[in-house]
């Protein structure tokens, strides 16, 4: 099995993926008490897809995340760099168009899509900057981006509970859950070491994302942002 470190080499990373694709989907919504569904929903409101847009669903994973649009009618384009994750995916949704994708070095042209969106994949990204570039580049003017990742809650009393809850009841959760708890380990510190609300919203306004603002769920858990390409 294979455990990612905080300096996030790709190849590690993806690997450490293609171990958990089988049962990925149901892992995290036990381990997040049922919130990811809810989540979910809010990511597909903020992109608000339309009939034939193009959306590109970046950290597709299994594309769980990409059927909120397709159901939109919108064209959407799961894409990961799990190869594991997109077999899973592709046995699931075979009339999907998964795509093998780095975020750091997207396969799409300039100005492609109408919309881009990521979930819980952002904080995997070796580089956080050159994602949000890419994610830019891919975006057509006056197009929209949505990023939904792990955030620091507001409530100081709770964002302590929070935190233990991470590093403590987490792992031994996983390893009743998952097939590589070690991977959960790194989601623990990941979420730890990743830049709070404010943070992330400097880093998309310095990859040159207008209308930045960010809201909250689950009392900050999770931030969901959203950008607009100028």
């Amino acid at each position: 099995m294979t455990r990612a470190s905080l300096d996030k080499q790709p190849h590690e990373v993806a690997s450490m993926f293609d171990d958990v694709a089988a049962n990925y989907d149901l892992t995290n919504d036990v381990l997040s008490l049922g919130q990811a569904r809810l989540w979910r929903k809010e990511v597909a409101r903020a992109v608000d897809a339309r009939p034939a847009q193009k959306i590109l669903d970046l950290a597709a994973g299994t594309a769980t995340s990409s059927q909120p649009f397709a159901q939109a009618g919108a064209y959407v384009v799961p894409c990961d760099f799990s190869l594991g994750m997109l077999r899973v995916g592709k046995r699931r949704h075979p009339w999907m168009p998964f795509t093998a994708g780095d975020g750091m070095r997207l396969p799409f042209k300039d100005e492609t899509f109408d919309a881009v969106t990521i979930s819980f994949g952002l904080r995997n990204i070796q580089d956080t900057a050159a994602a949000l570039g890419e994610l830019y580049r891919v975006t057509r003017r006056g197009g929209r981006v949505v990023i939904c990742e792990f955030s620091q809650p507001t409530w100081a009393p709770f964002r302590t509970v929070y935190t233990e809850y991470l590093m403590r009841a987490l792992p031994p959760v996983a390893r009743a859950v998952s097939s590589n708890p070690d991977a959960y380990v790194y989601l623990a510190e990941s979420i730890r070491a990743w830049p709070d609300q404010a943070g992330l919203a400097a880093l998309l306004q310095k990859a040159g994302w207008s209308d930045v603002a960010w809201r909250n769920l689950t009392g900050g858990v999770v931030a969901l942002h959203r950008g607009v390409r100028d």
